[in-house]
Order: C-alpha cells, then structure tokens, then sequence
C-alpha cells in the first residue's frame, strides 16, 4: 500500500525527550516500511524515519522561538498532504481534528487516530465529520458518537526497555511524565510522603504549566525525599523506569492511553495508577499493578504491589502491547477501510452507468 502518515509539528519523529504521539508515528510508520509498504511520513524536517520524510518546516515547532502562529504551520502541512492526495491509497492522520476538513474533498479516504481528549468545543467538529473512520486508542476514550473503525492500543518494541529482575536498593517510587495538572505530580508527592518513599520525578514543564510547577512541586523538591531529574531520553527513561519499585500514574483526567504504563511493565516495575481513562484497561489489577479508586488508596497499595512478580509485567506488554500487534491492527484497519471505500466507488459507478443507459433509452424512444 502507498500510505501517507501525517504527524504533529510540535515534536520531532521520534521525540528526543517527550512526546507520545510522535513516538506512536515513529514505531508504525518505521514498521510498515519494515513490511513493504510504500510509507511517506509528513513531519517537522528534523524527523528520523525509514520512510520519505516531507516537511513544511526544518525542525520541530518547539525549538523555534521565531516562530508566532503555530497553527499556519499545521495548516501548511494538511494542505500539502491533501495536495498529493491521489499519490496515495489511504492517509493516516495523527494530527486531529485539522484533516477533517480536508478528508471529504478527495477520494483516497483517511483514517484519523484519536490521541487527545475531547472537549466541548472541538467535540462539535469531530461530531460534524462523525462519518468518517475513527480509530480510538482506549475504549475508555469512546465517548462521542463518532465512525469507530477499532480500537487499536498504543504498542512499544518491549526489547528496547531493558528488563530489571531486581529494584535499586534504596528504593524509590517514580513518575515520569509532563508536569501538568492532568498528569497528577502533586499527587505523586503526596503519596510519597504518605508512605514515607523516596520519589524520583522526570518529565518537561511546558510554559503553560509554569506557574503550576513553580507553586505546587518546586516547593517540594529536596533532592532526597522528593528529587526532580528534568526531562530524560530513551536510555535514561529504560534506567529510570527499571530501577524503580513502582511506577506512580496519579492522573486527574481521562487519559485515553498512558504509554508509561507499558514501558514500566517491559522494565519489569508495576503501576499502580487511578481509576480514569484506559488505566483499567492498560494495568492488569493484582498481577502488573493496582487500578485505585483514590490518591489515599494508591499509597496504601504500595506493599501489595511489591509482591508483584516482574517477569510477569514483562510479559503482560510482550503479548498485549507490542508494536508487533498495534501495526497488525492498523493494517487491518487500512485493507477493512479501503475495501468500504472501493465498494462506495462501485456502487456509485454502477448507479452512474444505470442512469446513463436509462437516459440513453429516453433519447432513443424520444
């Protein structure tokens, strides 16, 4: 197939640091290239990838500062995929609610990964193109009316999260993530000195969580109790992560797939996290980690998950999430897609020639 993957801007592919999204793009786009699919991926110039790289700036949006409207940019980049449109069988986007328009004025069909939230405002153009093929990534995240074509969970190459049989000895707890409200830190904090743990916190602070940072987890730093390492790569993530005792999901919102929770259990660490989103879904409650039904309750649940066997978290990602499976599901979504597509092309030609022919027979009897 000649598959087009369409990005976000805000990060490289593969994301240096941070960035779920464009590490999901990264492992399907490089793998279906891997499988013999013809693969351009539409990304920040910057990117790393197997399949041809088309970009409508150089480097991530992030990185630059002269940069003042972002979304001219992301505007750019949808124009130019639905530009070359008939160059492909299907299109892939990862970017949102920004192809939808686009998607209904050619005939290559695209398929559209939900990895946000919905909110009240953009819950009224997803509803308005609600027609078109979704994929959600949780069936948690299911909850506008919309085209599901599947759900397909985010996948990882568990052989690149070194598996640790055996914590750090002194132990910690860990969160890894962007420090946000949404992403819970100050709840991390909590259930640590709850517990009395050491807790070890990687992740970026973006600008417009700033002032959260400053006012509600600066203040609790110490540097032993409570330590911050800033934002970490892949290596340092793998150590992080497999060092650990317990990975710490606090979110406050319905996150519709937390990839740390997979890539703490291919390290070997159970989660424990809240009861919201996909964590349901994702942890497998008492055999790689808790699913609690509050903060009090996560840290309570510290000495059960100690008892967890971590062979077993690694072996629950090797056969639930790997990216093995998630591209098995995208290409089933694709060859399910494109035959619906052909078949509304069939049927059309084939009601086009019959009132051809009927008019044919009007001008013949006239």
């Amino acid at each position: 197939m000649k598959i087009a993957q369409v990005a976000p801007l805000w990060e490289r592919v593969p994301p240096p640091t941070y960035g779920g999204i464009e590490l999901v793009a990264s492992r399907l786009t490089d793998e279906l290239v891997r499988r013999g699919h013809d693969v351009t991926l539409f990304a920040s110039g910057d990117s790393q990838t197997l399949a041809k790289l088309e970009a409508v700036h150089p480097r991530a949006l992030r990185l630059d500062s002269d940069i003042k409207e972002h979304v001219m940019y992301e505007v750019l980049e949808v124009s130019q995929v639905y530009q070359k449109a008939a160059e492909f069988d299907i299109i892939h986007s990862h970017v949102g609610i920004w192809a939808l328009p686009f998607a209904n004025l050619v005939s290559t069909p695209t398929v559209h990964t939900l990895h946000g939230r919905f909110t009240p405002d953009n819950s009224k153009v997803f509803s308005f193109h609600q027609s078109q093929p979704f994929i959600s990534i949780s069936n948690a995240q299911r909850q506008l009316k919309l085209n599901y074509a599947s759900t397909v969970y985010n996948g990882i190459n568990p052989e690149e999260f070194t598996f640790v049989a055996q914590p750090q000895d002194p132990p910690y707890l860990v969160f890894l993530g962007r420090f946000s409200p949404e992403k819970g830190p100050q709840h991390a904090i909590a259930i640590a000195k709850q517990s009395g743990w050491c807790l070890k916190m990687a992740g970026k602070v973006d600008v417009v969580d700033t002032e959260f940072f400053e006012k509600e987890i600066a203040p609790h730093i110490d540097g032993e109790q409570i330590q911050f390492l800033g934002e970490v790569n892949h290596d340092q993530k793998s150590e992080l992560l497999g060092n650990a005792s317990i990975t710490l999901f606090p979110i406050t919102w319905s996150e519709p797939f937390g990839l740390v929770m997979i890539e703490s259990m291919a390290t070997g660490t159970p989660v424990i996290g809240m009861n919201m989103g996909s964590v349901p879904e994702v942890i497998a409650h008492g055999k790689t980690g808790y699913v609690c039904q509050s903060y009090e309750e996560m840290a309570a649940m510290i000495p059960a998950t100690l008892e967890l066997d971590r062979q077993t978290c690694r072996e629950y990602v090797e056969q639930n999430f790997s990216v093995t499976q998630m591209v098995n599901g995208y290409e089933a979504v694709y060859q399910q897609v494109l035959q619906e597509s052909n078949a509304k092309k069939s049927s059309s030609l084939l009601q086009g020639q019959f009132w051809n022919s009927l008019l044919s027979r009007r001008k013949k009897i006239a």
